[in-house]
């Protein structure tokens, strides 16, 4: 377990020498989540244990790993179908919270004890590693761990997906599909918090089943939360009980985007994030022509290396935090199990399962 806490930089207590530090460090060990060529996560992957790098260099931090989500991206970078390509062997992961153990001399905003998430870094699943300090991002303490470790994708995609395409107003409708998903929840509990209508479209399952994941989300902030096909039968749009939406987002494809294109009012705009399905994206033609629906994509990575300036992106985990610490976005229906455990998290990412209501994170202490 690591616990010595120290800045490279200030003197070290005459109880330990500078030396005898540096080599308890090194010594140390941690257990690191490993794949040294693409394909299957079940069959690539190992867990092992190494010795901890030499000591933070000048602008270095090392971090102990408490907390890292699993997603669908992390598990397509193992697989090589990623657009991310990494330099095996590598250590995959690419979210997550840590407390700091120790800083290089020239970090001069981070000290030990400070808790943190990093971005534009993979290599999160493990139980302690070295980062840049401009890869990592101070956070208060009292916000729910597992709700701040997945901040930079479902979380930031929603919110990007919510202001950056339509210009909403209070009580605008939005409508997506994969309702019940990681982003969907988010989806939900940022519409709510923005005074916008959403409608939620899950698919089916068998009861009770059906209504504990309708209530779950209409308690997360939900307007309206059907089934595809109770999407296919609503009369709410054409009865006049709530306008065409505005912006539909799409995390399916197949025929479930095409259900959400044709709710959508004139020039309305559909996003496209993810395709579950692995079906394309099939749009009528009418569409195009009497409606002027719009077709856009969006990628959270891009954002962040192409589009992001510094301010903007600050900007973003200041708010999405303070909605965390006020309790107004709590972190989705999950799972939490130890790092040996992190099969079973793979195989339900990977495997239909993980259209569920829950997901999986990685206790990295455990």
């Amino acid at each position: 377990m690591l616990h010595i806490l120290f800045r490279l930089n200030e003197p070290i207590s005459r109880t330990f020498s500078r030396s005898i530090v540096i080599k308890q460090l090194r010594d140390m060990h941690c257990k690191q989540i490993v794949f040294k060529e693409y394909g299957d996560p079940l069959k690539v992957t190992q867990l092992v244990e190494n010795t901890l790098p030499d000591c933070p260099d000048d602008e270095q931090v090392l971090v102990k790993m408490i907390v890292a989500p699993v997603n669908p991206a992390d598990i397509n970078t193992i697989q090589g179908v990623y657009p991310v390509k990494l330099t095996l062997p590598s250590i995959p992961g690419f979210e997550g919270i840590g407390d700091v153990v120790a800083v290089g001399s020239a970090v001069k905003n981070l000290v030990p004890g400070d808790r943190v998430i990093p971005y534009g870094s993979i290599g999160t699943w493990c139980s302690a590693r070295m980062f840049n300090c401009k890869q990592l991002k101070k956070v208060d303490k009292d916000i729910d761990i597992y709700a701040l470790s997945g901040i930079s994708s479902n979380p930031c995609t929603a919110y990007r997906m919510l202001n950056d395409f339509v210009s909403l107003n209070q009580n605008d409708v939005v409508i997506q599909n994969g309702g019940n998903s990681a982003c969907g929840q988010n989806v939900i509990q940022l519409a709510k918090i923005f005074g916008y209508t959403s409608v939620n479209i899950i698919r089916n399952r068998p009861e009770p089943d059906l209504t504990n994941l309708k209530n779950h989300l209409i308690g997360l902030g939900a307007t309206y939360v059907l089934t595809e096909e109770e999407l296919r039968t609503t009369q709410i749009f054409k009865n006049g009980t709530i306008p065409k939406p505005k912006l539909g987002l799409n995390n399916v494809g197949g025929k479930s985007s095409t259900e959400v294109l044709r709710t959508l009012s004139n020039g309305g705009v559909m996003v496209t994030y993810g395709g579950m399905s692995k079906e394309p994206v099939i749009v009528p033609t009418a569409s195009f022509i009497f409606k002027d629906i719009q077709l856009r994509g969006f990628w959270m990575t891009r954002w962040h290396t192409e589009n992001a300036t510094s301010k903007q992106r600050e900007e973003m985990y200041d708010e999405l935090s303070k909605f965390m610490k006020n309790g107004k976005l709590v972190a989705p229906a999950h799972k939490a199990i130890s790092l040996d455990s992190y099969k079973e998290a793979l195989e339900n990412t990977i495997s239909s399962k993980s259209y569920t209501s829950f997901k999986y994170f990685l206790n990295l202490q455990d």
